[in-house]
Parts: structure tokens; C-alpha cells; sequence
């Protein structure tokens, strides 16, 4: 768990000093990375947006990912998304010495203004939208993205649902391969 939240975090093999777990972690999250870039569901959600959003469409769709899997939760786990998310937060708060410092400066805005819970609302998306957009100094205009997300909430939702599905397999066999190794 703590490897895959870090991951995006750390360059190259920066990390070779971790827990082995958080090691396999980060291993994971990359592969998972790579495995949805080149998926053709993927692909598809990202040229509804390319126009809009240019190289910033990706950024966009793992968003708007993000609110399908909070939105129907219930669906894939038996653990509510609030006790989840909790635990989520706890682990990490435990862990917050060997956390990259760009995700310890992150993580009290993100436990403040309850990030992973709130996925499951549009509002909350449209936080997350604007607050990506401030970072890029309005460039990728993801304060927009809302629209989009409202408009094509369907097509969006469908393309999830049948993606998340092939990324479950994926992730449960890459896991034990990475265990295994």
C-alpha cells in the first residue's frame, strides 16, 4: 500500500533502501502504470479529451478513474470506502518518516480535506480538477474537466468498468509475480 501511494513519488530505483514490501509496492504501481498507458480502454477515454487537454488527457482519465472506483466501491470491495479509507490514512500517518517528502507535504491537506473519500462525489472531483490546474499555472485548463466528466459521465463509467476488470487480473498475477521474484 505504501509503496504503490509513493511511487509516483520516486525516480528510477531510488528505493532500493525500502521495506521489501514497499519495494514490491512501488514495482506494482509502476507496472500498473504501464499496463493501463498502452490498454486500449484507456486509450479510447483519452482521445475524448485530447483536444481539450493535450498530454494533460491521462492525468485527466486516471481522475475520473479514481471517481468511478470511489463511486461504486461497494462493487469491488466488502470493506466500506470509509473504513478503507481510514485505514488508508492511518497507515500512512504511521509511516510518515520514510514517506518522500513531497508526500509528506501532500498527505494533511490530503487526510484534511478527506481527498479519497470525496473521489466519489463530482465535487470533490472538480477540488481536484482545480487544484492540478493551480500546479500547472492554468496550462492544462483541468478546471474544465468537470464538463467533460458530467457530459460524458456514461461513456467514462462503461470504459472503467470494463477496464478495471482486466486490471484486477492483471494486478493479482503481476503481484505474485513480483512476490515470487
Amino acid at each position: 500500500m505504501i509503496g504503490n501511494f509513493v511511487a509516483d513519488s520516486i525516480r528510477g530505483n531510488q528505493f532500493t533502501h525500502l521495506h521489501p514490501e514497499i519495494q514490491q509496492g512501488i514495482r506494482l504501481h509502476r507496472e500498473i502504470d504501464t499496463f493501463t498507458d498502452a490498454h486500449d480502454i484507456v486509450r479510447r477515454s483519452k482521445r475524448r479529451l485530447h483536444k481539450r487537454y493535450g498530454l494533460y488527457a491521462g492525468v485527466v482519465i486516471d481522475i475520473f478513474y479514481d471517481h468511478y472506483l470511489a463511486k461504486n466501491w461497494n462493487n469491488y470491495s466488502a470493506i466500506p470506502l470509509d473504513l478503507y479509507v481510514d485505514q488508508v490514512y492511518k497507515l500512512l500517518q504511521n509511516n510518515f518518516d520514510i514517506l518522500p517528502e513531497k508526500t509528506q507535504y501532500m498527505l494533511p491537506f490530503m487526510i484534511e480535506h478527506n481527498w479519497l473519500y470525496n473521489y466519489q462525489f463530482k465535487e470533490g472531483i472538480a477540488r481536484v480538477m482545480n487544484g492540478m490546474n493551480r500546479r500547472t499555472k492554468n496550462r492544462a485548463q483541468m478546471n474544465l474537466a468537470i464538463e467533460d466528466l458530467v457530459v460524458l459521465d456514461k461513456e467514462f463509467q462503461e470504459d472503467f468498468v470494463a477496464f478495471f476488470q482486466e486490471l484486477c487480473i492483471f494486478s493479482h498475477q503481476k503481484l505474485k509475480d513480483i512476490q515470487s521474484a
